[in-house]
């Protein structure tokens, strides 16, 4: 049973991944649990705290096939937390050594441990697919770097660029994507092992040695104090998502505007029947587009949630504490989703350079004005070069005529080129400044990644 679409067997194809739902399901928190009671008992059975052969006991029957879940659910409804439910049916099945389980633990040890080995295998999915969509766009740079197109601001035609820069461009926030979720791991791959108020009272001068032992055995850090009310790392994990969907979000505009049939540039990969309408057969819906916004939207409306969250009273939270797993495993799977979008569309998209061409045309050469008025003005100065070629777009746009043709009637002009002077002013191809570096430059830092 499901009431959210991105846990549903049917429409959780449209919203994140099953990878990601295989890290960050219910069963696979259990799990989690159990291997971090496991390897607790292992720690605390070479340190001696624990008989020596409790920790292997444990350990080899520290599976979620031990759980009951039905009694697992009851304990859950009683006592507000699963822990307790997962310590009894371990306890149970390691037997003698069962009485040796969650020795000097507290429940949120256990429960933030197994949040932050899932938050650790989340980041790693979404690391290694976002390297993909960097290379696939990366590819898109270089394949059509010369391929001329109308730059818009506003919505309108601005100045040529090339689609070449335009993937470029989405690829760049891409790398620091990547650099914030290495800059991440460090913060938030802490274990949590603090005991009841976070002083570990009830191990007398061992706790340390534990804490130590227990992030070893796990693969993770230990903290310089427990952080059962330090919620920073877990809350920049969510807002790091956040940022990847805005950049996704961005890429997946631009991909429905150039769709649309007056431009007709770009378009989603074409599969048989995808996007298509229940009523109109030419439909071809930018679909993939519109999940990574509507997946985006909802990710970023998480973060609110988990920086609220933050706001922790005293040595343990009466609430906020509570409040991450609702939002923390539905923003790694949707942005999951997301990206995995992304990485079909920058891989398979459609992309129609005649058609570019054409909408470049449309203007009649007003699209490079800056261009003639810039190759003009070391010649009459800006404000009369300006004033020329806004004298000779006005005559441009009321007659219909190319921009070329109104420059040649212009005496200003007319005086100082000739026509293939003019033509190469206005040829648009030619007023690409800095383009082909600054893809370059792109392409350089994507190839430097580790």
């Amino acid at each position: 049973m499901s009431v959210n679409p991105a846990d549903s067997p049917v429409l959780g194809t449209l919203y994140g991944s099953d990878a990601m739902r295989a890290v960050f399901d219910e069963r696979a928190w259990f799990q989690r649990m159990l291997d971090v009671e496991a390897a607790l008992a292992r720690v605390q059975s070479r340190l001696g705290i624990i008989p020596a052969e409790a920790g292997a006991a444990i350990s080899e029957v520290a599976d979620v096939a031990c759980l009951d879940t039905a009694e697992l659910a009851a304990s859950v409804r009683n006592v507000g937390y699963p822990v307790v439910g997962v310590v009894k049916g371990l306890s149970r099945a390691a037997g003698a050594a069962g009485a040796y389980t969650h020795w000097g633990a507290t429940t949120q040890d256990i429960m933030d441990t197994a949040t932050v080995l899932q938050i650790g295998a989340g980041l790693a999915l979404i690391r290694a697919d976002l390297l993909a969509l960097i290379a696939a766009l990366g590819e898109q740079a270089e394949r059509y770097r010369g391929c001329v197109m109308a730059g818009r601001t506003h919505l309108q035609h601005a100045l040529p660029v090339t689609f070449g820069l335009k993937c470029a461009i989405w690829l760049q926030p891409m790398l620091a994507h990547v650099e914030r979720i290495d800059q991440l791991r460090p913060r938030v791959s802490f274990v949590q092992f603090g005991g009841a108020a976070g002083t570990l009272a009830s191990l007398g001068a061992q706790g340390l040695a534990v804490i130590e032992g227990l992030a070893a055995e796990l693969g993770l850090a230990a903290p310089a104090a427990p952080w059962h009310v330090g919620r920073d790392g877990v809350a920049e994990a969510v807002g790091v998502l956040g940022l990847l969907c805005g950049s996704l979000a961005k890429i997946a505009t631009d991909i429905i505007l150039l769709a649309q049939t007056e431009v007709g540039e770009v378009s989603e990969p074409y599969v048989a029947g995808r996007g298509g309408s229940s009523t109109m057969p030419q439909k071809r819906n930018p679909i993939a587009s519109e999940y990574i916004l509507a997946s985006g939207r909802a990710v970023q409306a998480l973060v609110p949630l988990m920086q609220g969250a933050m706001m922790q009273d005293h040595e343990r939270a009466t609430g906020p504490w509570q409040a991450e797993p609702l939002a923390l495993p539905q923003a790694f799977v949707l942005t999951h989703g997301a990206l995995l979008q992304a990485v079909d569309i920058a891989r398979g998209m459609v992309v129609d350079t005649a058609r570019m061409r054409r909408n470049l045309d449309a203007t009649g050469g007003l699209i490079v004005a800056e261009a003639v008025m810039m190759g003009l003005a070391p010649m009459l100065g800006r404000e009369p070069a300006h004033h020329a070629v806004k004298h000779a777009c006005d005559a441009a746009l009321a007659e219909g005529i190319p921009l070329a043709d109104a420059l040649a009637r212009e005496p200003e002009v007319s005086a100082r080129l000739d026509a293939k002077a003019i033509a190469r002013l206005t040829d648009p191809a030619g007023y690409l400044g800095s383009t082909d570096l600054f893809i370059d430059r792109v392409l350089a830092a994507a190839r430097c990644l580790p």
